[in-house]
């Protein structure tokens, strides 16, 4: 048994989630997650709500809320989201616990102790509009590198090239859209990570197994123009961290909060520590899984994430943590995603575009949307949601494929043979043919759900379901009854169990249909095969089962028209 300590970017409380988001780090996630517990590893999954930073403060006022009462009740909503979709959190935390407090102050202590804080005088943008100093990511304008007209003052998501406010062209106030702009003195703390340049820059060469979008963006923040920057870790806000040097005053400091991107990766620390709490655990049992003097030195740590991500889960946390001179556990394996797109355009949280989780979920159960996103993972380019392709595939691959192939062996067998498994026959040669190709194709599903090979595990797991269709129409057991009825029993026995091999095969992609699957067929504990032949004979003659429900109904062409003119506008925020 391994343990996995597992990740997902944690999504910003600003409102709910669109597909996008899901699909670009939760849900990977938790089919990893969900994977790795069915082969019987240890899995600590860790997720939370980010919650500091102006787009919180603007987000609360225009609820007409107090900021620490908005969060509080969004991170509920998307608490309750994420149930809906079946992600599978040991812990959904939040950014704004008293232990990412602790944390935060403590790693910003640990950095100043060590020489790789520094205290700059800078100038930064005023709005006078606003009364208020604008955050990076609160000023928009032109990319000077690629001409993208929504650029922010941080980084351009089209170049995904770092930037300063002040590289901007025909600069604006992201709240406002007022160019009343000006730059003020202000003093903020800055990590030295440009100091860690190389050996960060050895750590990314060490992680040959990493896909080459994660490698490829580390490399070109490392070495692009002027190479790696140090970068501001505070902020002039009232919501946030306060700036302490571990338990201490920073003075000079007093009135400001840590850049929410210096804290946020934090919380993945601090997730574990309010996971432990939670539970009435000890110090220990978190630290074991991230102190590598506690014990952490066996754990593999996987993190999940959209491209947008990468830099500062290959740089600036990394360096934090490298920097801290403690020892923490570092990332193993960092899976990153491209965008989905929508329907000929961008999904986008601030500008409403696009199908939002909580809408999915009042069209259609968990699992119709979980097939069609992981099954079309934006892993190697960017993918596009359609309602023509969503329809096809939740049509062709669940309701023709997989639910088909259910329906139609449990209500033969209980036609013919009633609710109970049949018995008679002896396997014959389709029969050891189609489980020594079961076996190899069960091999190859591993490997890839090992590899996080999202979509190709998608194909492999429907190939896997194709086989159970073929064999029943080869063998007809409909038409052997006729003639031979122990050798249609023997047929109809392995129709079952193949039933059972897929409640069990599917349930780290359709954890609900998964579950109908095993509840009809009266299988208390789902255990993942070892020996094919030997989990192909596992419902004995005897063992009584029942007609689950329809697992999937087809998406009609009607429903997808009303869907497409019903998403196809704007969603207010």
């Amino acid at each position: 048994m391994a343990r996995h300590l597992i990740t997902s970017a944690i999504p910003y409380i600003n409102g709910i989630k669109h597909l996008g988001n899901l699909i670009g780090s939760q849900l990977p996630a938790d089919l990893f997650a969900r994977y790795m517990r069915a082969r019987g590893h240890e899995v600590l999954f860790l997720c939370a709500t980010d919650e500091h930073g102006t787009p919180a403060e603007l987000a609360a006022a225009k609820a007409g809320k107090p900021v620490a009462e908005y969060c509080a009740e969004m991170h509920t909503v998307q608490a309750k989201i994420a149930q809906g979709f079946r992600l599978s959190f040991d812990h959904f935390g939040r950014s704004s616990s008293r232990q990412n407090h602790a944390l935060t102050q403590h790693f910003a202590g640990r950095l100043a102790d060590a020489g790789l804080i520094t205290e700059v005088s800078e100038r930064q943008v005023y709005s006078n509009e606003d009364g208020r100093f604008l955050p990076d990511r609160y000023i928009e304008g032109t990319c000077p590198n690629c001409g993208y007209d929504k650029a922010r003052g941080d980084q351009c998501e089209n170049c995904t090239k770092q930037l300063e406010p002040t590289d901007l062209i025909d600069a604006r106030s992201a709240v406002s859209g007022s160019t009343d702009l000006e730059v003020r003195e202000t003093k903020h703390l800055y990590l030295r990570q440009s100091s860690l340049k190389d050996e960060l820059d050895q750590w990314i060469d060490s992680k040959t197994d990493w896909p080459v979008l994660t490698t490829s963006i580390a490399k070109k923040w490392l070495h692009d123009g002027d190479g790696l920057r140090d970068r501001g870790i505070t902020r002039d806000l009232d919501w946030g961290i306060p700036v302490r040097k571990g338990d201490e005053v920073w003075p000079g400091m007093e009135e400001k909060v840590f850049y929410v991107w210096f804290d946020a990766p934090i919380e993945y620390i601090a997730c574990a520590r309010e996971w432990a709490d939670a539970h009435g655990k000890a110090e220990t049992d978190w630290q074991r899984w991230w102190r590598v003097d506690k014990g952490a030195d066996d754990v593999r740590y996987t993190q999940f994430m959209g491209k947008d991500n990468v830099p500062f889960h290959t740089l600036s946390f990394p360096a934090t943590l490298i920097g801290s001179g403690e020892p923490w556990k570092m990332v193993d394996h960092l899976k990153s995603f491209n965008y989905l797109n929508y329907d000929g355009g961008q999904f986008s949280t601030s500008q409403g575009r696009g199908i939002f989780m909580d809408q999915a979920l009042e069209l259609l159960p968990a699992d119709y949307w979980r097939w069609w996103l992981l099954s079309h993972a934006p892993e190697s380019s960017d993918s596009e949601f359609t309602w023509e392709n969503f329809q096809t595939s939740v049509n062709k691959d669940l309701a023709d494929v997989l639910g088909n192939f259910i329906s139609r062996i449990t209500k033969f067998c209980r036609s013919k043979f009633g609710e109970a498994v049949p018995e008679g026959g002896e396997l014959g040669a389709e029969e050891i043919a189609l489980i020594k190709e079961l076996s190899e194709r069960c091999a190859r599903y591993e490997r890839l759900m090992e590899e996080i090979e999202v979509r190709k595990s998608a194909q492999e797991l429907r190939a896997i379901w194709v086989l159970g269709n073929e064999y029943l129409q080869t063998v007809a057991p409909w038409s052997t009854i006729k003639t031979d009825p122990e050798k249609a029993a023997m047929q109809t026995r392995v129709g079952l169990n193949l039933a059972h091999l897929y409640g069990v095969l599917s349930a780290p992609f359709l954890p609900d249909a998964s579950a109908s699957i095993l509840g009809g067929l009266h299988v208390q504990q789902a255990e993942w095969p070892k020996d094919m032949s030997t989990f192909m004979s596992r419902l004995q003659p005897g063992h009584v089962f029942s007609v689950p429900e329809v697992l999937f109904a087809k998406v009609t062409d009607e429903e997808r028209e009303l869907w497409q003119q019903r998403f196809a506008g704007v969603r207010s925020q």
